[in-house]
């Protein structure tokens, strides 16, 4: 049993105590708080920190991997409804351009290249669209036609172009432009 440690015979209440062992825990932890002791300061919190956008290239393999995602999408919708829808190429270009923006930061190529790969997956977008009514019509797949006969495919937009689908690219390409310069401020 160890002694109660008693004031300093100088009669200073704040001198150093003994270095008596301190009571263990009631549960029998000897680093658990003591009961009356005060609380040990506490570090500050950092916030959750999300990595800085900036990176160029990696802005970029995303605007790719988005852009050949949303030519896809754009291409099914035109085969399955046989037109071109606006709100589509819009949403194409919006979406390249936001990936590129958020993910490679505030440089200024990711715009244009958002633009012209805007520009690319729409022009692919409606390409599927034509192998899928084109694969309807000849009784064929679609992969088949679109890998085998790629001339006749393109042959096929030129015969079908007007300038609703310059329109649908320029739009693309513009959504393409402001998303990237959006995202990028965020």
């Amino acid at each position: 049993m160890t002694q109660p440690t008693q004031p300093p015979s100088d009669g200073n209440p704040f001198a150093q105590q003994s270095t008596a062992a301190a009571p263990p825990a009631a549960d029998g932890n000897p680093y658990a708080q003591q009961p009356g002791a005060p609380l040990p300061p506490t570090a500050p919190i950092a916030p959750a920190t999300v990595p800085a956008p900036g990176n160029l290239a990696l802005g970029l393999v995303v605007a790719v991997a988005v852009a050949l995602v949303t030519a896809g999408v754009y291409g099914a919708i035109v085969g399955a409804t046989e037109y071109e829808i606006g709100y589509a190429a819009v949403g194409v270009g919006f979406l390249i351009g936001f990936a590129a923006g958020r993910i490679g930061g505030t440089n200024p190529v990711l715009p244009v290249l958002s633009a012209v790969l805007s520009l690319g997956a729409v022009y692919l977008g409606q390409l599927i669209g034509i192998a899928m009514i084109g694969a309807d019509e000849l009784g064929v797949s679609a992969t088949s036609l679109f890998t085998e006969h790629f001339d006749v495919l393109t042959e096929g937009w030129n015969e079908t172009a007007d300038p609703m689908t310059f329109l649908f690219l320029a739009i693309g390409a513009f959504a393409a432009f402001s998303g990237a310069k959006k995202a990028s401020a965020l």
